[in-house]
């Protein structure tokens, strides 16, 4: 899981971290394709953890996890560390009552996706 959060945490500053540059002035002139190199390069090393930790934790390679809660198990760390990502970086977005519903629901998709139906 470690894996998993530390590409999560690459990938965040890869989709996101140039918006807080264009606000800080840093890129506010790069031409698109600069910015979408840029990411890509940032994105490289997300690969680097995200594409071992799904090999490692896949069961069908001696992992305890079904590809489903693996996903599962990304999108909730992606929007945990997303939502840390903007609480930090991004002092004008703010966190409403329908996010920790949202983020309810999500602890709610994770019980599911590893309740055995057998």
């Amino acid at each position: 899981m470690a894996l998993l959060l530390v590409s999560n945490i690459v990938m965040t500053f890869a989709w996101y971290g140039h918006l807080k540059l264009q606000q800080v002035g840093v890129s506010t002139h790069w031409p698109l394709i600069v910015v979408i190199l840029f990411s890509w390069g940032i994105a490289l090393f997300e690969y680097m953890f995200m594409v071992p930790a799904n090999r490692i934790g896949f069961a069908d390679n001696g992992g305890p996890f079904s590809l489903l809660q693996l996903k599962v198990i990304q999108e909730v760390i992606s929007l945990t560390v997303f939502t840390v990502f903007v609480t930090i970086f991004f002092k004008s977005e703010q966190l409403h009552w329908n996010h920790f519903v949202a983020f309810f629901l999500l602890i709610a998709a994770v019980y599911f996706a590893f309740l055995r139906v057998d």
